[in-house]
C-alpha cells in the first residue's frame, strides 16, 4: 500500500531506541524527512546515520529533554529551522518509575505532568498552526494499555498518559475540518529496554525471577509473546498516512488482543 506520505516531514520523538525508532524506520521508508528527538546523546547519531543511509532520507538530531520545560520549544524550533514545516508529529517519551498509588507526592505528579502531558501538548500546539494552514497533518501519540485498563504499580504513567489522551481527543474535534488529525496507539508488551526494566523492578518487589513474570504477563496475551517494536511502527505510519485521513480522535489498541475491554 502507498501510504502516500513521502515528501512529508515527521517528528518523532525517543528516536533513538525503541518503539520511537521503529517508528522512525517506518515513516524514512515511506520517504518521510525526520528530525528524531531523545533526552541524550547515547545512540542517537547513529540511529541518524543507519535511517538516512537505509532510505536516503534527510534524518536531523536534537537532545532534548521532555522532562524539562524547555523542552517543546528547543523541538519545534530545531525542526522548523531545519524544515520549515512538520506534516507528521510522533509524540513518545520514556515512563516514570513504578509507585504505591496511595504515596503518590506532588512533586512526582508534577514531574509525570511535564514528561507525559505538558512537554507532548505544548509540542503539538506549537506545530499544529503550520499543519491548519496547509490543510494536512498527522498527529501520533504513543501511549500505553493503561490508558484503557490501568496498570498495577505504573500510577504516574497512567494518569500522565490519560490526560494526554484527554487532550488529544478534544483537540481532534478542532482540527479536523483542518485535515489534521490526532490519534494515539496504545501498546502492549513489546520486546524493547523498557519492559525488560519494568519486569525486573516488578520482580524486585514481589522477590521472585523475572522470567516468573515475563512467563505471567505472556499468558495474558492471547498471541503468546511480546510485540516486535516494527509491529507498532506500522501501526503509527498507517495513521499517519494519506489513506487513514478518515480516521481521527481515537485510540488504537497494538497489544496482541491483551485488552479485555470493549471500550
Amino acid at each position: 500500500m502507498d501510504l502516500g506520505i513521502s515528501g512529508r516531514v515527521a517528528v518523532v520523538g525517543g528516536g533513538s531506541s525503541g518503539l520511537g525508532l521503529a517508528c522512525a524506520r517506518r515513516l524514512a521508508a515511506e520517504g518521510c524527512d525526520l528530525l528524531i528527538w531523545a533526552r541524550t546523546e547515547t545512540g542517537l547519531a547513529a540511529a541518524a546515520a543507519d535511517l538516512a543511509k537505509a532510505s536516503g532520507r534527510r534524518v536531523e538530531t536534537l537532545v532534548a529533554d521532555a522532562s524539562q520545560t524547555d523542552a517543546a520549544q528547543l523541538v519545534a524550533a530545531r525542526a522548523l529551522d531545519a524544515f520549515g514545516r512538520v506534516d507528521i508529529l510522533v509524540l513518545n517519551a520514556g515512563g516514570p518509575t513504578p509507585s504505591d498509588p496511595t504515596q503518590t507526592t506532588a512533586e512526582q505528579l508534577r514531574a509525570a505532568y511535564q514528561l507525559l502531558t505538558v512537554t507532548p501538548i505544548e509540542l503539538a500546539n506549537a506545530l499544529l498552526p503550520g499543519m491548519r494552514e496547509n490543510h494536512w497533518g498527522r498527529i501520533v501519540a504513543i501511549l500505553s494499555w493503561g490508558v484503557r485498563e490501568p496498570i498495577s504499580a505504573l500510577t504516574l504513567s497512567n494518569v500522565g498518559r490519560s490526560a494526554l489522551a484527554a487532550w488529544m481527543k478534544t483537540a481532534s474535534r478542532w482540527v479536523g475540518p483542518d485535515g489534521v488529525t490526532v490519534n494515539g496507539v496504545l501498546p502492549g508488551r513489546f520486546a524493547t529496554p523498557r519492559i525488560a526494566e519494568l519486569d525486573h523492578a516488578r520482580a524486585k518487589r514481589e522477590d521472585r525471577h523475572p522470567a516468573d513474570i515475563q512467563r505471567e504477563a505472556l499468558a495474558n496475551v492471547p498471541v503468546g509473546r511480546d510485540g516486535a517494536p516494527d509491529e507498532l511502527g506500522a501501526v503509527v505510519a498507517f495513521l499517519a498516512s494519506e489513506p487513514a485521513a478518515y480516521v481521527n480522535g481515537t485510540l488504537v489498541p497494538v497489544d496482541g488482543g491483551m485488552l479485555q475491554s470493549l471500550g
